[in-house]
């Protein structure tokens, strides 16, 4: 299929939303989120056809499903994205040059943005409200796996922007198709961002493969690094929470580090992964101090594979260390800047972490389960970015928009 009919209807409503009120467009918001909960019956018997054509047991199954709760939970992030202040128009620097001339550097929306997600239909919503909120059009590639929940949701979102004399077209929805996904990478003069949310391998592939600039939103390889100085009651909670909240999402715990002198306490701080049947990956330590004390089906020997991997699944490795500066090589060596923890009564070895941690978002005594854009308080969320250009961590909506100059003069010319 040539896209370039859709592109063209993007470019185009994308310049009707610079004229439109910030109330206008908080309105259509609180009107989608009614629209979406009168809908939930029939998004979840859309949803349905895309899980039965899944394996229960494929991590991406927990990421596919929509419940009434979730619809319930992304009803209520469109409602707050719709209270959050424009990120449009915001004054960031201003000064009167010598000349007279009035310099003002404002933010601006991107214009077009193009997002290339796997089975996530969740992202559909909050791609829209973000993207609306900010000025931006959208275009969607979503994976064959969600297609039918994709083609519901935009669907209703459609709707609603033609009900509220939006154009239809500040939303689509590509086909499942690789055709369809290098003509976006490659839409010069009418995409102006791409961001892929997905496995490590779908993000390599949109990076090395896009000629558009390219916001990642990296796979998560998280760390908890259980100190010397750890509070075995907190450790014990977060390494449980952090790992089995929701083991499919980017902020779920992948590894604990933890250092040689509180191996006798390992079992205790892993008690409760037990009794959610977390298969434990330890290395030669470790797996000394575990072994007649955690379920032994349970817990295998670690291997190099163990470590720098996004497991997804209720599955996690524990890497023994000598030091603070051991557990830092590690997570430099395997993290994938995402989100890593520190659990530590020490100030000075918090600190140590906090600084010299290069990741998104780093953490102490309290879990990674965090990093997520509402729990920030930023709404809904892109997705978690790991570059440094432009944007870093959970991407809102002041990452999705640029700045232009205006420049006010009298009649002034250069000499």
């Amino acid at each position: 299929m040539d896209i370039t009919p859709v592109l063209k209807k993007a470019l185009r409503a994308s310049k009707t939303l610079l004229e439109k009120d910030n109330k206008i467009i908080d309105q259509l918001l609180v009107n989608l989120a009614d629209e979406t909960l009168s809908k939930s019956d029939y998004i979840l018997a859309e949803n349905r056809k895309d899980l039965d054509l899944m394996d229960r047991s494929d991590p991406k199954y927990d990421r596919l499903q929509l419940t009434g709760e979730r619809i319930a939970s992304i009803a209520s992030d469109i409602r707050n994205v719709s209270r959050l202040p424009s990120p449009l128009g915001r004054v960031l620097s201003k000064s009167e040059r010598p000349n007279g001339l009035v310099i003002s550097k404002v933010s601006v929306p991107f214009g077009v943005i193009g997002i290339i997600y796997e089975a996530r239909p969740n992202v559909t919503f909050d791609v829209f409200s973000l993207c609306v909120k900010s000025g931006n059009a959208c275009i969607l590639k979503g994976g064959s796996d969600a297609i039918h929940s994709n083609k519901a949701i935009v669907k209703i979102i459609k709707d609603v922007l033609g009900k509220n004399g939006f154009s239809r077209d500040i939303i689509s929805l590509l086909p499942a198709g690789r055709e369809e996904t290098a003509q976006l990478m490659n839409a010069h003069g009418y995409v102006d961002l791409i961001i892929p949310r997905g496995s490590s391998q779908l993000i390599d592939f949109v990076r090395k493969n896009s000629t558009i600039p390219v916001i990642e939103t990296g796979a998560g390889v998280c760390h908890t690094f259980f100190d010397e100085h750890g509070d075995r009651e907190k450790g014990r909670k977060i390494i449980h929470n952090a790992k089995t909240r929701r083991v499919s999402v980017c902020n779920a715990l992948d590894c604990l580090i933890i250092h040689e002198q509180r191996l006798a306490d390992l079992d205790y701080i892993v008690g409760l992964c037990a009794g959610s049947d977390v298969i434990i990956y330890a290395d030669t330590k470790a797996f000394g101090a575990l072994k007649g004390k955690y379920p032994s089906h349970l817990l295998k020997k670690a291997s190099k594979d163990s470590f720098g991997t996004e497991f997804l699944s209720y599955k996690m490795s524990v890497k023994t260390v000598s030091s603070i500066d051991e557990a830092l090589e590690h997570i430099e060596r395997y993290g994938s800047k995402h989100s890593e923890a520190i659990i530590s009564e020490d100030p000075v070895n918090q600190q140590k972490f906090l600084c010299l941690v290069d990741a998104s978002s780093v953490y102490s005594n309290t879990s990674t389960a965090f990093t997520d854009g509402a729990e920030f308080g930023l709404g809904a969320e892109i997705g978690i970015s790991t570059q440094k250009l432009h944007a870093r961590g959970p991407m809102a909506l002041e990452e999705m928009t640029t700045y232009k100059w205006i420049i006010s003069g009298n009649g002034q010319t250069r000499k």
